[in-house]
């Protein structure tokens, strides 16, 4: 029988979930409580290509993601999964969400740890044995090879611009799906 890894195994790196435009699932998980910190950046590309501009081409790798600070002893790396296929992303829009198209906006979890891959990958195969969703999940697990910060400017975007008209149109009822689906997880 496998033994289930800790919180504290799966806390011990943070970790990485890109959802589309990063401003939505950056304002999801700081409403989450037991998130210390989240952080826009870019995973699944090179260095050199870590930049809004050049990432907006799609031709990167990369993808818009966010690195996720939690503490396990207030919530569980399981149940940032749950709000990640249930608020921050469609897990069946393959490279795009919303009105965002591109390999850039597409649904990837990327692990640290080997823990995390087996947590992500079984939750995936639930959703798919229960059939969540009326389309196929595609969202992808990938092994994490490095995070690059995205610009100050794209940092607490939702936080310092809340009637900019993208973020009230998309992200706002991210957060108003959050808080009906979790209230008790829900932070201000």
């Amino acid at each position: 029988m496998p033994v289930s890894p800790s919180p504290q195994a799966l806390a011990s790196r943070p970790p990485f979930f890109a959802g589309g435009c990063f401003w939505g699932v950056d304002a999801v998980f700081k409403h989450v409580k037991g998130v210390d910190s989240v952080v826009s950046g870019y995973s699944g590309g090179s260095a050199d290509t870590a930049q809004y501009e050049t990432v907006s081409s799609g031709r990167t790798g990369h993808a818009e993601s966010v690195k996720i600070t939690y503490d396990p002893s207030q919530i569980l790396y399981s149940e940032l999964l749950r709000i990640f296929f249930s608020v921050a992303t469609n897990p069946t829009q393959l490279n795009r969400q919303g009105p965002n198209t591109g390999t850039q906006y597409r649904s990837v979890i990327f692990y640290a740890t080997e823990d995390q891959k087996q947590t992500a990958l079984a939750y995936i195969d639930q959703l798919n044995k229960a059939k969540v969703f009326s389309r196929a999940i595609v969202t992808q697990v990938v092994s994490l090879k490095a995070f690059y910060p995205a610009e100050q400017y794209h940092q607490d975007f939702l936080e310092r611009h809340p009637h900019y008209p993208y973020i009230v149109f998309n992200d706002l009822p991210k957060l108003r799906q959050l808080q009906k689906q979790f209230p008790d997880l829900y932070k201000k």
